[in-house]
């Protein structure tokens, strides 16, 4: 493995330099932990506003269901949320990988200090014109696949559930579309409703997955000339 002196005169920079890079990613690593506590905090909210419901819905035989189909829309504003926190997270996660893949780790590689030609261009390009990596759509399917399609199963059984036990067990799907009314709103649209809910969550994270796979291949496992 090449000393030191050899990275420096290969990459044309000096101690200093190296050291200003050192200073730069730890800097990143840090504002990538902050942001990613925040997605926590979001995911958090979601947690519990969702825990309340279930308890208001099953705290007797006779409770509404009505409190698991209002919380859909808590979740949905949470989510959005977390997807916008998450596309800032996402620039400095890829500002870190970045250097971790283009630098550091050819640093430790003997005999391969480069992946890529000017990747130190591309990082300043990032920092003199800044934005987002990827779609909110993305980032929404990406937080859905990591949390909230499980929140939003948990929902959808539990309202399935509570339509089918309470107050007494449902002796027909006759009875079930009909203790699922909602004021004016019909039970068949109201189930309806609820499987279009999570059928476009699955189909957004699906989509996302295949996205992400895709993008991954073009830049060649990740070492590719686009940050994100």
């Amino acid at each position: 493995m090449g000393t030191a002196n050899e990275v420096n005169k290969r990459e044309g920079l000096d101690a200093a330099e190296i050291g200003a890079i050192a200073h730069l990613y730890r800097a990143e690593v840090y504002r990538s932990t902050l942001w990613r506590t925040r997605l926590d905090t979001t995911t958090n909210w979601a947690v519990v506003t969702l825990g309340i419901a279930l308890s208001l819905t099953f705290a007797s035989p006779n409770a509404s269901a009505l409190p698991l189909v209002l919380v859909g829309v808590l979740l949905l504003f949470f989510l959005f949320l977390e997807a916008r926190r998450y596309r800032f997270f996402n620039v400095w996660r890829a500002r870190c990988r970045w250097m971790e893949t283009h630098f550091y780790a050819p640093m430790l590689n003997d005999g391969d200090l480069h992946l890529e030609e000017d990747w130190q261009k591309t990082l300043a390009q990032d920092y003199w014109r800044p934005k987002y990596h990827i779609g909110l759509m993305v980032a929404v399917g990406r937080r859905v696949r990591s949390s909230y399609l499980w929140l939003l199963l948990i929902q959808g059984l539990a309202y399935a559930g509570k339509l089918v036990v309470h107050p007494t067990p449902a002796q027909s799907v006759g009875q079930i579309v009909e203790r699922a009314v909602v004021g004016p709103i019909p039970g068949e649209m109201m189930i309806g409703l609820g499987l279009v809910y999570v059928g476009l969550s699955t189909a957004v994270a699906v989509w996302s997955l295949l996205y992400d796979r895709k993008r991954a291949l073009s830049r060649g496992g990740g070492r590719g000339s686009s940050m994100g």
